[in-house]
């Protein structure tokens, strides 16, 4: 499940399937400090410079409304848990197709770096490429406001690099 490459790009995402719907999840090391990345994870402003505006209860139990600049996403969520610096679960509903669904992000401390897993759940199995180039942009943008770069103004042709090489992987799933 760590990232690998394939013909010299690499994967930070695993793809796979349970009860009918997909799962996408990421890995990758940020070198930071867990305080730092779990800031860059939960701070309205922080967010709003790498993955998108979020606003509203950002409080265990909370709900909130997005907008992902990369992937275009919008919809509300609730902070199902948040176990600061290590664990935030939040359920999110889309607010056109894509329904209900998970998203958990845990962080460990490794060293003087932060090991981040991105899970995202509940969306279509026959999406899982187009969801697993979009939640690695995600996580390639919070890499580059970690090591202090702007955001990709254009994703879209690192958007399609991702999916041609996230298809590949999607097949094996069912």
């Amino acid at each position: 499940m760590n990232s690998t490459t394939q013909g010299g790009r690499r994967i930070l995402g695993s793809l796979g399937s349970a009860e009918g719907k997909g799962v996408v999840r990421m890995e990758d090391r940020f070198d930071t400090d867990i305080d730092d990345l779990w800031a860059a994870i939960t701070d309205p402003g922080r967010l709003a410079r790498w993955l998108g505006e979020v606003g509203g209860d950002l409080r265990l139990g909370g709900e909130f409304h997005a907008h992902y600049y990369a992937s275009g996403w919008e919809g509300t969520g609730r902070i199902e848990v948040c176990e600061p610096p290590h664990r935030l679960l939040v359920e999110v509903k889309d607010e056109t197709s894509r329904g209900e669904g998970t998203v958990e992000v845990t962080l460990t401390p490794a060293g003087d770096a932060t090991v981040l897993v991105w899970e995202e759940r509940g969306m279509p199995v026959e999406h899982l490429a187009a969801y697993g180039a979009g939640i690695q942009i995600h996580v390639e943008d919070l890499a580059d406001h970690i090591a202090g770069r702007e955001r990709r103004a254009d994703v879209t042709p690192r958007w399609e690099e991702l999916e041609v090489l996230y298809v590949n992987l999607a097949a094996d799933v069912s």
